[in-house]
């Protein structure tokens, strides 16, 4: 005779909707099926998690996986393999980068072959918006993918085939048809105009070191770029997401449009709520980012934003390169970008929950819950609930450690949080039941189980084990 369940998580404390309790919680096809006391012997198998916090696996909905094309950035493999060994479970990789960028139904299905047979954990798509693609956006959504990405400033990237910033009239019209089509519009919102030309300014003076760079990319190019992604929001009624806001400036605005009934939320990332500007100058080009590393009134007046509910959502923004894109005098010149998606939980339990006393389930809404509602992904990810999937991080407080270098399981093994103290560890990552990483043991995909698409719902595929079509 069979067990009843396939998997039982015996004993920790679980960080549940409704609050934090001691309990078990029973795993029968990947799917939570039963929360409270369950005998041992209903299981095949036992995962003894006393002494541990069992919180919902995070969703990273901000990574760049570079393939197809720019594998040797980062692919899927050693991308995903990262995530599992920080407690992520699901991640929507972003649409740039990539060789051909995600920005037609072909360049997805392309993405998705890349994906298929390599992730650790479960996935999903962001299209992109860019000049000359409306007409594909209807097709991304029927293929699932969770919204579109957009920039209001130059991205950069490689090759002739790059993901391209949306001028005034593509980012108008795009949310014309975003929102016709119900869909949610990502955005990158720093000033093209400001900061190409400050950049401009202080690279003519011979300033190209990594002050100059934070000075060519003022708080104001954020705030004016929210401020008329806003306007255009209220003349199209399109959804937003902002991704990676750095300043409580830039939050005061959203909050406002929030309270007129705008349907806006905003994001960020942990190097913006444990770093400074005088850190990116201290690490160098590994804190290069964009927008940049603010100052310390800045980063607790985020911390403050986050306890109030203003941030909604957190999120890597994980955007490696090789190491000799790192390499230069020239703080202009220098790839801008953090690799950070194995840290982002530990991050904000150490900086939230440890030292700041945030407690766990705001940050299982902000790393989990909130994520998967606004991409879509709810009927089946973010919470620890009978009938969702069973994703889980498990979490020793008695275990810390110091991040190295060897620690990292990225393609290449760059970290602004090198040397980071850290007095907890992620103990063991489970994927629709399945557990993909063991610390001490390291990553595996388990037997029988590798990560899967997961469709966001604007594509109308909701149903549990429905195919990508």
């Amino acid at each position: 005779m069979s067990p009843k369940y396939d998997l039982i998580i015996k004993g920790g404390t679980v960080v549940l909707p409704d609050g934090c309790k001691e309990t078990d919680i029973a795993v029968k096809d990947g799917v939570i099926t039963a929360i409270g006391t369950i005998p041992d012997t209903d299981a095949g198998q036992v995962y003894e998690a006393a002494g541990l916090t069992v919180m919902p696996g995070a969703i990273d909905i901000h990574v760049h996986f570079n393939e197809p094309g720019l594998g040797s950035w980062e692919g899927f493999a050693t991308g995903s393999a990262s995530l599992a060994a920080g407690g992520v479970t699901t991640c929507v990789d972003m649409p740039l980068n990539g060789v051909p960028p995600t920005v037609s139904a072909k360049a997805f299905d392309l993405k998705l072959e890349h994906a298929e047979s390599s992730s650790y954990v479960d996935y999903a798509l962001w299209g992109g918006l860019v000049p000359g693609n409306k007409d594909e956006l209807a097709a991304l959504a029927a293929r699932g993918a969770v919204g579109f990405k957009a920039f209001m400033s130059e991205p950069g990237g490689e090759g002739e085939d790059i993901f391209t910033r949306a001028d005034d009239l593509t980012l108008l019209e795009g949310m014309r048809e975003i929102a016709g089509l119900g869909g949610l519009l990502a955005l990158h919102a720093e000033s093209d105009a400001i900061t190409q030309e400050m950049a401009a300014r202080l690279r003519s003076q011979g300033s190209i070191d990594m002050r100059a760079y934070l000075a060519s990319r003022p708080v104001i190019a954020e705030v004016e770029a929210v401020n008329r992604a806003l306007l255009y929001a209220r003349q199209t009624g399109c959804a937003l997401h902002f991704v990676h806001i750095s300043s409580v400036q830039a939050l005061e605005l959203i909050d406002a449009a929030k309270a007129e009934g705008l349907d806006v939320t905003a994001e960020t990332c942990p190097h913006y709520l444990s770093l400074t500007d005088e850190d990116a100058v201290c690490i160098g080009a590994v804190a290069k980012c964009a927008p940049p590393l603010r100052d310390r009134d800045n980063r607790e007046g985020m911390w403050e934003a986050f306890r109030r509910g203003s941030i909604d959502i957190i999120a890597s923004d994980h955007s490696p390169c090789p190491p000799e894109m790192k390499l230069s005098d020239n703080y202009f010149e220098i790839w801008g970008g953090i690799s950070g998606a194995q840290s982002t939980l530990n991050m904000m339990i150490e900086e939230g929950y440890i030292k700041r006393g945030v407690d766990l389930q705001r940050i299982a809404e902000a790393t989990a819950a909130t994520p998967a509602r606004r991409t879509g992904l709810a009927y089946r990810k973010g919470s620890i609930e009978v009938g969702k999937d069973a994703d889980f991080a498990l979490i020793d407080f008695s275990s810390g450690f110091v991040l190295q270098p060897e620690n990292l399981l990225y393609r290449h093994k760059q970290s602004p949080y090198i040397g980071y103290a850290f007095s907890h560890s992620i103990a063991a990552t489970f994927c629709r039941g399945h557990q993909v990483y063991e610390h001490g043991t390291g990553v595996a995909q388990a037997q029988g189980c590798k990560g899967i698409f997961i469709p966001g719902k604007q594509s109308g595929v909701y149903e549990r084990g429905t195919a990508y079509a």
